[in-house]
């Protein structure tokens, strides 16, 4: 890199758009009574996730998630066909806050990566009250602002 150039910062924030977001909810609702998972794909330059690719949960536990290999392989190859980023990991808390706990912090594989959690405390709440996205590094997490549009 030459001294002094620019580069591109990292978003300050994720915009999900309003029926991707949705799509989430439905998805973590129809999981229950077991955690939900998924990725968020679009551009993450942007800060902006405009798909949403539902997963299997490996773990099949109220607890923990694991995106499933087979599904994280199928949907990491469409997203590169489809000349997007992985912009998120999505997954669900079936009781509590959508904060990561230890073992989200711990098992957080995708430093560039949003990681939006949902939870399912409130089954009516809508999705900027369910919703939160952070970014995690280093076994520490940091809420980063989240819209739905």
């Amino acid at each position: 890199m030459v001294s002094g150039e620019n580069r591109a910062q990292p978003p300050i924030g994720l915009t999900v758009l309003r029926p991707i977001a949705d799509a989430m909810l439905t998805h973590a609702h129809a999981e229950l009574p077991n955690e939900a998972c998924g990725i968020l794909s679009g551009s993450l330059a942007d800060g902006i996730a405009s798909s949403f690719h539902p997963a299997r949960n490996a773990e099949a536990s109220p607890l923990r998630y694991s995106v499933h290999p087979e599904d994280l392989v199928r949907i990491v190859f469409e997203i590169e066909d489809a000349g997007r980023d992985l912009v998120a990991i999505f997954h669900s808390h079936t009781r509590s806050a959508a904060v990561p706990s230890a073992t989200d912090r711990r098992a957080a594989m995708y430093p560039d990566a949003f990681y939006v959690l949902a939870s399912l405390a409130h089954p009516e709440a809508s999705p900027e009250s369910a919703l939160r996205s952070w970014r995690i590094h280093g076994g520490q997490a940091f809420e980063v602002p989240l819209s739905v549009g």
